[in-house]
């Protein structure tokens, strides 16, 4: 496990207003603790990935999406995130603006509570070959370019072939990823610790067709109808794609590490179900 006195990565998305002051904050706490901080900021689509070897804490300030971003680059190396919620939602980034110095402080005392989540490996095949290679925090999806089209693809589990659908796509999602996307397309929530993954078809043409959870030890593969003229396009947490073409294949199994996000003390996953989905349970409740 990486020493807590390490090399400290902050990512901050310039979209937030207080990014940039929170970032210049944290980093000036960080150096009284006599600890090396170096910021990545960033504004829309990353340049490309910030340099995280040797770090010992990725510091994500943002929303969600930040987290996401910041996951598919710590998560590979074994970095734990510490998310600091910029944004308005944060299912995953919980941890307020005003909350970080007592977060950093916990860190230093190996007292923050670390969350493990499933990441996604996704891999895109065309002809026998590998085009592409993601990791995903939240979902991988398949859809199709344009208005208002189906597209026809094939999902094999194993050495079964499931089903074949006609829809406007489908989403793997993980547990985390459950209530993203996934929700809005009317799939299940699952605990962000379970090892599961969710396989839900997007509108699909025949509506016995129905959302599946299988194990995050499954291997996934999606396979494109060939000679069909709609193009299709894999799309990364919402954030990275790739085109797709008739006949190619995709993918997704569990991936071989997780993702390590500090939570703040007491973190329930329930209650935050309840605030932040307005779940009332009706009048009088």
């Amino acid at each position: 496990m990486p020493e807590r006195g390490g090399r400290v990565l902050i990512i901050a998305n310039l979209e937030k207003d207080q990014a940039a002051s929170v970032a210049a904050s944290i980093s000036s706490a960080l150096s009284g603790l006599g600890v090396d901080s170096e910021s990545y900021f960033y504004t829309g689509d990353p340049d490309g990935p910030p340099n995280a070897e040797g770090a010992s804490l990725v510091i994500s300030l943002g929303g969600d999406g930040t987290v996401l971003y910041a996951a598919r680059v710590a998560a590979p190396l074994g970095i734990p995130i510490l998310p600091v919620n910029l944004g308005r939602l944060g299912f995953i980034a919980e941890i307020g603006p005003g909350e970080w110095p007592s977060a950093v402080a916990a860190w230093r005392k190996g007292d923050l509570q670390v969350s493990e989540r499933l990441m996604l490996a996704v891999e895109a095949w065309r002809d026998g070959e590998r085009l592409a290679s993601y990791w995903a925090m939240n979902d991988a999806t398949v859809s199709a370019q344009g208005i208002a089209k189906l597209i026809g693809f094939g999902i094999s589990l194993g050495s079964s072939t499931l089903v074949r659908y006609r829809a406007d796509g489908v989403i793997v999602a993980t547990p985390t990823g459950s209530t993203a996307y996934n929700l809005a397309a009317g799939g299940p929530v699952l605990h962000p610790e379970m090892e599961a993954m969710i396989v839900n078809p997007v509108c699909p043409f025949t509506l016995s067709n129905r959302p599946l959870v299988v194990p995050a030890d499954e291997a996934i593969e999606i396979t494109m109808e060939v000679g069909k003229r709609t193009g299709a396009m894999l799309t990364i947490d919402g954030q990275e794609t790739f085109t797709l073409r008739s006949g190619d294949r995709i993918r997704v199994s569990g991936a071989s590490k997780k993702a390590r996000i500090f939570v703040s003390e007491g973190f329930a996953f329930y209650e935050l179900l309840r605030s932040k989905l307005a779940w009332s349970g009706g009048p009088g409740a």
